[in-house]
């Protein structure tokens, strides 16, 4: 069967530009933190949850009408502002210094727990304010018991500060006529915020077995079961990981390139163990704070790995890669190359897990083992797609299977140049 030219640079040019697919958003509420943290402790008698999440989760949604000024009604504890022709809302200081009752309320009823498949009322034990930046650890549960220890002042509001630059802490009690060995947690929030499906949620169990450690993203619309399987917990770590390098363009064009430059598989098997040495070591270096913490060293990173992309595609389309010696001679090097590629990658997996995990969290090898678990499970499957594909491609012959490295390549190589120009100018930024 004859196939044109024509046929083989779509199947090409597909292979990346399905991967680019983007969403929009728009919210009156600026989310400056995408993080919720729950810390579950058992009693004999039921549950504590101490939970810490981003105020405008909670009143974003809450925003009245547009009056007669053409501003909506403020939402309960906010003011609104125009700045630069922008609505902007802060906290409004007078209404926390009379209650805090109606903001704690918000927050008990954005969470559902259920026992059994029955969902439990839950009574407000405690309620907290911060700045954020002001608000006390918050990683282990000693740290969440003595943050509602602390007397709440409301000195930091007085200036002015964004709802989004704010975080609360609640603790809710619910009561069990039995011991708790399973429920169920979820949220019934959708305030419409930017990015709201990117929340990052972190359950840590207490129980008379230990601590379990559970991870979840989004809104919290599907119930976690949380159980007291160790299991458990790893599976939701290990989807994290796989979660992420699927996720990040920038990974999954490294490994196509990866695998469109290793004729054969044992070069190919040798690539992706280097690949996974390299990024398994700085994930854990960078993780525990060991790298430089000035403002242009994630952007820095960020432009190496678009720069590696570069590198791989250059290499997957280079010639000399095709005789005896010299090949085995550049793969070689390769393998070397990727490995402290490698490295550079790991770097970048650390500082998405330092965003749903803090390093004083309990079980912190066990949580950190699974994400990186997970994260090659996500790079093996980019590689079997990727080969079944490239595969498929060879079989309509030496020609086209050309074509397509060369489309491929440089498909990878267009996009990871626009990254460097992007990453470098916020490099270039924060020097």
């Amino acid at each position: 069967m004859f196939y044109s030219s024509r046929t083989v640079v779509n199947i090409s040019a597909f292979i990346v530009l399905f991967l680019l697919c983007a969403t929009t958003a728009s919210a009156h509420f600026k989310l400056n933190l995408n993080v919720r943290i729950l810390h579950v402790e058992h009693q004999s008698d039921g549950l504590n949850v101490y939970m810490r999440l981003p105020m405008p989760y909670l009143v974003a949604h809450l925003l009245g009408e547009v009056d007669e000024n053409g501003l909506p009604t403020p939402a309960p504890y906010t003011s609104n502002r125009l700045e630069e022709g922008k609505l902007v809302h802060y906290v409004d200081v007078q209404q926390l210094k009379q209650s805090t009752d109606g903001l704690a309320l918000l927050a008990k009823q954005s969470l559902d727990l259920a026992f059994d498949g029955k969902n439990v009322d839950a009574k407000v034990e405690g309620f907290r304010i911060y700045k954020n930046g002001s608000q006390p650890d918050f990683a282990t549960l000693d740290d969440a018991q003595k943050s509602f220890e602390i007397e709440p002042l409301f000195d930091s509001f007085e200036q002015g500060v964004y709802v989004g630059d704010t975080t609360v802490d609640v603790l809710l009690r619910y009561t069990s006529k039995s011991t708790v060995y399973n429920y169920a947690l979820s949220s019934n929030l959708n305030p419409g915020l930017p990015d709201q499906d990117e929340t990052a949620n972190l359950i840590l169990d207490y129980s008379p077995s230990g601590v379990q450690v559970f991870r979840a993203r989004g809104l919290l619309s599907e119930p976690v079961v949380v159980t007291r399987s160790v299991f458990d917990a790893v599976v939701t770590f290990i989807k994290e990981g796989v979660k992420h390098i699927l996720e990040g363009l920038d990974h999954v064009l490294f490994v196509i390139c990866l695998v469109l430059g290793a004729m054969h598989l044992k070069p190919l098997l040798w690539r992706v163990t280097g690949f996974t040495i390299g990024h398994s070591i700085t994930l854990s270096i960078g993780f525990f704070g060991f790298v430089p913490t000035a403002a242009w060293f994630v952007p820095a990173v960020e432009m190496g790995i678009a720069l590696s992309i570069i590198y791989v595609a250059i290499v997957a389309v280079l010639p000399d890669f095709k005789s005896g010696w010299q090949q085995k001679k550049n793969e070689w090097t390769v393998i070397g190359v990727t490995c402290l590629i490698g490295l550079l990658h790991g770097l970048g997996f650390s500082f998405v897990l330092q965003h749903i995990l803090q390093v004083t969290s309990p079980n912190i090898w066990q949580s950190l083992v699974a994400f990186n678990i997970g994260v090659e499970l996500g790079q093996l499957l980019i590689v079997i797609v990727a080969v079944l594909v490239f595969y498929l491609i060879s079989l309509l012959g030496e020609s086209a299977t050309k074509i397509n490295r060369t489309i491929v390549a440089g498909l990878c190589a267009a996009i990871a140049s626009y990254w460097v120009i992007e990453r470098g100018s916020s490099v270039l930024a924060n020097i």
